[in-house]
């Protein structure tokens, strides 16, 4: 904000106690005619005169809690209080405004502790937790003449299955194929890896095929060769 918008609103409180001499005055009309915040604060601060004039009386203000002048009310008060011609000096009027803040806190504290005592506490629901995919797990047979072991882990996915291998003793130079077959006797190929120096991998692969059809996992060299099977059904 410029130096010009913190003096004019500065201004405000002696602007609505008719405290600010004639330049002052116009200087912050024509700042109010561009700048929504210093309306909004001087809407707020409308009420102000008729409570101190209670106050000064020893009578307890009765404010409607949420209730706000209308425009055309703010400017017949502001209107009023100009014509009067009061002028109090700075001292006399430091001290109206320290009891205008006071009264603005007390009417907007009472708002909201009515707010909080009318308010019902609105039920909360318990989050619900997202369901875990399916998941089923595996342990592989080594086929005859092969040292392969390992599991497959098979998750259900709207799309078809995503299969996690890991294995040990892979014989041979590869690549290696996993394939998935259905119990419909569908066959898809879920993977293939190179090898690895230490025989072991783990591999993460896809098939089409859903979890609840899934009949086995198997692991074959590169000739075609039966390495292990993993059933599931």
């Amino acid at each position: 904000m410029s130096a010009d918008h913190d003096e004019s609103r500065r201004l405000l409180g002696g602007y609505v106690l008719g405290g600010l001499d004639a330049a002052d005055t116009e200087r912050l009309d024509a700042h109010l005619l561009s700048c929504d915040e210093c309306r909004a604060e001087l809407d707020l601060l409308a009420p102000v005169p008729e409570l101190l004039r209670s106050l000064e009386n020893a009578e307890p203000p009765t404010v409607a809690v949420g209730t706000r002048p209308s425009p055309a009310r703010i400017e017949s008060l502001l209107a009023k209080l100009r014509t009067e011609g009061v002028r109090a000096r700075r001292h006399t009027l430091g001290r109206r405004l320290a009891a205008a803040a006071a009264a603005v806190l007390i009417v907007a504290g009472a708002a909201g502790v009515i707010a909080v005592w009318n308010s019902e506490p609105t039920p909360t629901r318990p989050p619900v937790a997202a369901p875990s995919p399916p998941l089923v797990t595996a342990v592989f047979e080594p086929a005859a003449g092969s040292g392969l072991t390992g599991r497959a882990m098979l998750t259900g996915k709207t799309w078809g299955v995503s299969i996690d291998l890991n294995v040990s003793k892979l014989p041979g130079r590869g690549p290696f194929v996993c394939r998935v077959s259905g119990a419909d006797g569908l066959v898809e190929q879920a993977a293939i890896w190179g090898p690895t120096p230490s025989g072991n991998a783990h591999v993460t692969g896809a098939s089409s095929i859903q979890l609840r059809n899934v009949h086995a996992v198997a692991v074959a060299d590169r000739d075609g060769r039966l390495l292990g099977t993993a059933r599931l059904n």
